[in-house]
Formats: C-alpha cells, sequence, structure tokens
C-alpha cells in the first residue's frame, strides 16, 4: 500500500492542525495511488504468469508401461521436458480404454501440472460408454496439439501355423470364433481395427481385451491368444526380435522398415487401410497462456530430429498442430468412430 505523509501548516497560529485540502484535490491523489498499485500488479502478474512451469509436469497415459503408446509417449515428454526446463513425466492409469486416465485429468485442477496424453480412444468412449462417462469430453478436456499417427500391423505369434494373412482368413472362416484375438481395451483402435478387418473379409474371431498394449502382446508371444492388430511402435521391435510374426500392414503402402510384409490391400482387404493416432488434452480452464507453452513445447518435440528419427523406425508420423486444430480434428474422429461403432453394434456393459 502507499502511504502519504502529512503536510503540516507554516502558520503559527495553528501548528498542529493539517491543512485543509479540496475534495478535487484529495480525489487526485487517491486515483494517483490506485493507478500506481496497478502499475506495480500488472509487472507482478506477468511475473508470475512467466513462472510456469514451475514444478513437475504429470502427463496421464490410459494404457500400460511397455507398449506403443507408451513409448512414444515418453519420447516426445523427454523432449518437452527440455524446452519447459522441468520434468515432464508420464503416469499410466490403464483401465477403461483409458477413461480412468482422462476422468482424472478433467477432474484436476486447471493449472498446467497435471496433462493427458489421449489415443484415439478419448474419441470412441462417448460413443462406447454414453452417459456411463464420468466425464464429458467436449467440456472437461481441452486440447494442446495432436502428436503423431501410427499404422496398424496384423500380427501373430513367432510359432503360429500361420505365414500369411490369407491363411489367416481361411482358417477363421473354416472356424468362426475359434481363434481369440486381444486388444488393448474394449473400443481401443486395436479392438476397432479387428471390427474393421471381421467387416472387410467376413471373418470372426473371440476378443480378449487387455489393460494396454504391452500385457496383450506379452500374451500374443507367449501364445495365450492367436492374433493382434498392433501398432506399429508395439509390434516392430518383436517382429525384429523374431518374437512376432507379421502377416499384413493396414497401410496403403509397404513400411520401411518392414519392406517383406505386404499391406491388407495387396492381399485380403483392397482399400483397408487403419491406423491410431494420439494428442495431449489439458483440463477445461487451463489458462491460454499456459497451453500456448505447452503447444510450443510439443511443436518443438515433434520437429526435433532425434524424434523424428525415432518415429522413422516405428514407421509412426508426426502431426503437430494447433490446439485449434486438434480440436476440430477430434470433433470430426468422434462423429466417425461413432458411427463405426454404431454399425459394429458394439456396447461395453
Amino acid at each position: 500500500m502507499i502511504r502519504h505523509g502529512n503536510h503540516r501548516s507554516s502558520s503559527p497560529q495553528a501548528p498542529n492542525l493539517p491543512k485543509r485540502r479540496s475534495v478535487s484535490a484529495i480525489a487526485a491523489t487517491l486515483f494517483a495511488g490506485i493507478a500506481g498499485a496497478g502499475m506495480l500488479a500488472a509487472p507482478l502478474q506477468a511475473v508470475a504468469q512467466d513462472r510456469y512451469p514451475s514444478k513437475p509436469i504429470k502427463v496421464a497415459l490410459g494404457f500400460s508401461a511397455g507398449g506403443g503408446t507408451d513409448a512414444i509417449a515418453r519420447y516426445i515428454v523427454k523432449h518437452m521436458s527440455e524446452t519447459l526446463g522441468v520434468s515432464v513425466l508420464i503416469d499410466n492409469k490403464p483401465g477403461a480404454n483409458g477413461n480412468i486416465a482422462a476422468e482424472s485429468v478433467a477432474k484436476a485442477p486447471a493449472d498446467g501440472y497435471t496433462l493427458l496424453y489421449n489415443t484415439s480412444a478419448l474419441a470412441s468412449s462417448p460413443a462406447l460408454y454414453g452417459t456411463r462417462l464420468n466425464y464429458d469430453v467436449s467440456k472437461d478436456l481441452i486440447p494442446i496439439g495432436r502428436t503423431v499417427d501410427v499404422p496398424i500391423i496384423l500380427v501373430v505369434p513367432a510359432n503360429s501355423p500361420f505365414n500369411t494373412a490369407a491363411e489367416l482368413v481361411a482358417h477363421t472362416k473354416a472356424n468362426p470364433q475359434k481363434l481369440n484375438y486381444g486388444s488393448a481395451g474394449n473400443g481401443n483402435v486395436t479392438h476397432l481395427a479387428a471390427l474393421s478387418y471381421e467387416a472387410a473379409v467376413g471373418v470372426k474371431g473371440t476378443h480378449v481385451p487387455y489393460k494396454g498394449e504391452a500385457p496383450a502382446i506379452a500374451d500374443l508371444i507367449a501364445g495365450h491368444i492367436d492374433y493382434y492388430f498392433s501398432t506399429s511402435p508395439g509390434a516392430i521391435p518383436s517382429i525384429k526380435g523374431n518374437r512376432l510374426k507379421a502377416l499384413a500392414v493396414a497401410s496403403l503402402k509397404r513400411l520401411e522398415p518392414l519392406p517383406e510384409v505386404p499391406t491388407m490391400n495387396e492381399t485380403i482387404a483392397k482399400g483397408l487401410e487403419l491406423s491410431a493416432w494420439s494428442g495431449m488434452m489439458a483440463p477445461t480452464g487451463t489458462p491460454p497462456d499456459v497451453i500456448a507453452k505447452l503447444n510450443d513445447a510439443l511443436v518443438k518435440a515433434l520437429h526435433d530430429k532425434g524424434v523424428l528419427e525415432y518415429f522413422a523406425n516405428q514407421s509412426a508420423q508426426a502431426t503437430p498442430s494447433t490446439p485449434a486444430e486438434y480440436g476440430t480434428f477430434l470433433k470430426k474422429e468422434m462423429e466417425s468412430l461413432g458411427k463405426v461403432i454404431k454399425d459394429s453394434g458394439l456396447k461395453i456393459e
């Protein structure tokens, strides 16, 4: 608070009385004090905003550690840490198709220190769960930016009797629902990819959902399930390590790291293309300047030479965007995935 000293009269007859002042003079002094306080507060507020971030940032991920999405997310946030000057840490919260993580972020303080690394599961959840969701994707979360797109690969155990996608299709047609396929969760993109495959080639397997890609791939390698539609980052290390066998890739062109593996378009399903995407979100109410700083760090990470080289080895494609562009993309995906789910009759009980 600004204090003003007392002005004493020079008159010898009234040495202790304060000098009379007009109302306008008093008002002018008060206005000057208020204005001065405002001038001091403005730079203090700016300094406070410039301090973000001043402590570690947690990024919730709705799937288990060790999967393809987890590996990519950790690579991205590591480079975001370098830009932001604080640790940015992945906090795995698997379960419910990513909704445990999403709900935890939707209900977190909107201060920029609790974020969500989401997959396309975020866009499918409203159609799958409806009113049973404990958060509203459109109202409780706001976009930071898109991160990456990855193709889907049809994989089987290394010792599987199937060596081509056509062999798998033929056996499944002859033995409907006898083969088990895994997914990273009910309604996850790996599940929707399997449903799209079934619709395209006219087969039916038995679905076994997991809490993320890592446990699904582990069970596939062990032979507990027969096939799986994996993200390329989740599958390629095990394919190259001869623990899994790739039957087909769900992209229109063959993947550079797996040039010998044919596409589904070439073999069993003309025009079938399946991919997974991801992005980052924050609780609604997070200040725009904080969102801007996070987006800047994210975009810089997605342009980093080392990150791009890592992505190339996984056949992943960086998809940097503004928050607004990601918001528009997310809305369209919610509509299109909602239609796939409705047409398939898939419901999460």
